[in-house]
């Protein structure tokens, strides 16, 4: 099932586009997310550094600069404990150089996904014992170790959390009761009585601002810090944060200074991409580049990833990137074939219909699990769990729907885990393997998943015909950049559209080239990429093979059809021209 809603929200767009030079489009689309007053929109197309939060908002952030400075001081033996994805792998390289900077004897310990699982824990706890640290400092984990820095604190050992995930409760009769572990300084803008205005940054933004604080502290210049924008940015996009306020304005800078980089290791990454010397974008970000850092951590160890980061010599940074994309390729090819193997199982087994998909995948890596379960959401618009047998029990990951809070859902079902953790849309666990049955049947009976809650909805931001946008209104659309979650690229529709003429090009076959009549009648050159024969299949079961023959061959036809489309500018043959880009169609 899908939706078309065209967003209408009102607004006297000629007066804001007069006022901001913009096009009273660009206006529409700016009201449509909800940025409405004057500070908000001069932000939104303007905002630089100076827009971004005070660091000392954070709660605990100075007493975590304050306890890191004295450590520094006192030649304390510290240790970073970090996480394998893009956030937690920016974020240990944020803190490690900027703690070396300050002088402290620092290293890092990244936690191996199959064997230590996600975040601190004993294990990892008694090798740093081991090694001779005294102080831990977790990026990306930490809000969740209850018992484990508890175990930290028996120890002798002090210990800072920043993280930046949800605060973890228990259900009572009084309410919702935060848990709260015993580490000396936590660093969370999720915590109840944190002051920071944007909830929603990633933990590389958290150990940032940490770091920002620390200069400060130790009087080094704060701008020095700006070098780690470019990692902020790439893994506040890499982690699928918001990108409204602070977080968009992080990742504009984040993108600038990335396409600037100094950074031997995230340069050869660039390069090895055949990015270099291009506009690089969000979308370079989300499925270029990080899943080649995130590659590592899922198929290998996230040291690697770690490492490239911090490689100084160019020849090996661009040995590394290499091995970082190869590693990324396999798990491409991975990650196909066990979907294909879970689409398989929830036809095979009559699932379609569950309100919440548990799929077990025993032989499946188990780091490719949550974006297998992207994969199947995608699919059936539910939310979908994805288990695999791990060394200790079954390991899993959850992806889910927004009218769906995983983690809350999660918390219900809590004594089915032995570990869990997350956000509304997204999570992971550790449970028994004789608990899967029981999962399944009580995330479903809890469900509360309307077919309406279920169903795709596509948000339009505006029914034009495709003859609307000329090169210029097509370019004016970058303001509306970085797109992502939450400020997504503008969504445009058309109907009644005809076609004059197609015809399927490309090596592979599987480019549509079209000659339409928009709903004004004025002639637009269109393009479907991909599955051409399931657009040619729709055509044919509404209008009769003949008459998508014709269309074929140039000739009269009676075929009419809406679509989702985006404007782009063709530059073939050095001439600039207007296309629109078929999205969907119906």
């Amino acid at each position: 099932m899908e939706k078309w809603i065209e967003i209408r929200k009102g607004g006297n767009f000629m007066e804001m586009a007069k006022k901001y030079g913009i096009d009273p489009l660009i206006a529409r689309i700016i009201r449509n997310r909800d940025i409405i007053d004057e500070k908000e929109i001069t932000e939104y197309l303007y905002g630089g550094k100076e827009a971004l939060h005070n660091p000392h908002l954070l709660k605990d952030v100075d007493k975590a600069a304050e306890i890191i400075a004295e450590g520094i001081a006192g030649k304390k033996a510290m240790r970073i404990i970090g996480d394998y994805d893009i956030d937690g792998v920016n974020a240990t390289y944020i803190l490690l150089e900027g703690i070396r900077r300050c002088g402290g004897n620092v290293d890092a310990a990244i936690p191996d996904r199959m064997k230590d699982g996600y975040g601190i824990n004993e294990h990892l706890i008694e090798q740093a014992l081991s090694d001779g640290k005294e102080l831990l400092i977790t990026c990306d984990n930490g809000i969740a170790a209850i018992n484990e820095i508890n175990f930290a604190k028996e120890k002798g050992m002090t210990v800072v959390v920043t993280d930046h995930h949800e605060i973890p409760y228990r259900n009572t009769e009084q309410g919702k009761e935060f848990l709260r572990s015993n580490a000396d300084a936590i660093v969370n803008p999720k915590q109840n009585d944190c002051l920071y205005p944007c909830k929603g940054i990633c933990g590389a933004v958290v150990a940032w601002k940490l770091v920002q604080v620390l200069y400060e502290r130790m009087d080094i210049p704060v701008e020095e810090a700006d070098i780690f924008i470019e990692n902020a940015g790439f893994a506040t996009v890499g982690d699928v944060m918001d990108l409204t306020g602070e977080n968009r304005i992080l990742v504009k800078l984040g993108l600038k200074a990335l396409e600037h980089t100094k950074n031997p290791g995230m340069k050869a990454l660039i390069a090895k991409n055949k990015l270099s010397d291009k506009p690089l974008s969000a979308y370079h970000i989300g499925f270029v580049l990080g899943p080649c850092i995130n590659a590592s951590g899922r198929l290998d160890t996230a040291k690697r990833s770690l490492e490239l980061l911090l490689e100084r010599d160019e020849v090996k940074a661009s040995a590394l990137a290499g091995e970082l994309v190869e590693l990324n390729e396999s798990r491409k090819y991975m990650t196909q074939q066990e979907t294909q193997k879970a689409l398989e199982q929830i036809e095979k087994e009559g699932r379609e219909k569950d309100k919440v998909l548990v799929v077990y995948l025993p032989e499946c890596h188990e780091s490719l699990a949550g974006i297998i379960a992207g994969r199947i959401r995608e699919a059936y618009q539910r939310p979908v769990f994805v288990l695999t047998r791990g060394e200790e029990g079954v390991k899993g990951s959850g992806r889910s729907i927004e009218a769906y809070s995983m983690f809350d859902k999660m918390t219900e079902v809590a004594e089915l885990f032995t570990k869990y953790g997350g956000h509304p849309m997204a999570a992971g666990l550790s449970m028994r393997e004789e608990d899967i049955d029981k999962l399944r049947e009580q995330l479903n009976q809890k469900a509360e998943l309307s077919e309406e809650d279920m169903a795709e909805v596509v948000r339009l931001d505006a029914v034009l015909p495709m003859s609307y946008f000329t090169v210029d209104t097509i370019r004016q659309l970058s303001v509306l950049e970085p797109c992502g979650k939450s400020n997504t690229k503008p969504v445009f529709a058309d109907r009644n559209i005809k076609v004059t003429r197609a015809s399927i090009v490309g090596v592979n076959r599987n480019v549509l080239k079209l000659h339409l009549l928009d709903s004004k009648g004025n002639p637009v050159a269109g393009v479907y990429f991909g599955e051409v024969e399931k657009f040619l299949t729709f055509l044919s079961e509404k209008f009769g093979s003949e008459e998508v023959d014709a269309a074929m061959h140039g000739k009269e036809n009676s075929i009419q059809f809406a679509a989702v489309y985006e404007p782009a500018v063709d530059t073939y043959s050095g001439r600039e021209s207007v296309q629109a880009i078929i999205r969907r169609f119906r």
